[in-house]
């Protein structure tokens, strides 16, 4: 599958099998997201993969979904704002780049024949508590991850480009 067509194609999951992902597989999308981009290089980023699912199910009260814990996988980006790159002016772009290397993430797991859903809608206290996560580090996004149980068809709802794309000029 080319890049154009996991853009093209990929679908947030909501469904999954009980199948376990294999370990190679698990390996290959986060060793995607470590090669993401980053401002200036800074890699502020790091990710835990909670495959235990006691753990997984403790993660229920930051995200009351059942379809989330149920995967067989779930993926939390986390980015530590003192170690990411801010312009001048103070903009800080560690959710940017957490957000780049999910990109990554889920592209890739698409390839992969997986499905991912992209969580913002979170409680960050509870997966801190849950995940042990230091108190300077910020949970960024959550996806889970597995094989879909759920079939989709290519994204349609998107705005036309005449309504988004502005040449030279707004």
């Amino acid at each position: 599958m080319d890049v154009f067509e996991a853009v093209r194609t990929r679908r947030s999951i909501r469904k999954y099998k009980d199948t376990p992902v294999e370990k190679e597989k698990l390996l290959k999308i986060l060793e995607a997201t470590r090669l993401s981009p980053s401002a200036c290089n800074n890699q502020p980023w790091d990710f835990i993969a909670v495959t235990d699912k006691a753990v997984r199910e403790k993660l229920f009260p930051a995200y009351n979904r059942d379809w989330f814990v149920r995967a067989p996988v779930v993926i939390v980006a986390c980015s530590t704002p003192s170690k990411a790159w801010s312009r001048q002016d103070g903009e800080e772009y560690w959710k940017v780049d957490a957000a780049i290397a999910m990109q990554s993430m889920v592209l890739v797991a698409h390839e992969l024949g997986l499905g991912t859903c992209w969580i913002a809608a979170f409680k960050e206290d509870k997966v801190k508590e849950v995940l042990k996560i230091p108190e300077e580090v910020r949970p960024v996004a959550m996806t889970p991850l597995g094989y879909p149980a759920e079939q989709k068809g290519p994204v349609t709802e998107r705005k036309p480009m005449k309504e988004i794309v502005h040449y030279e000029h707004w």
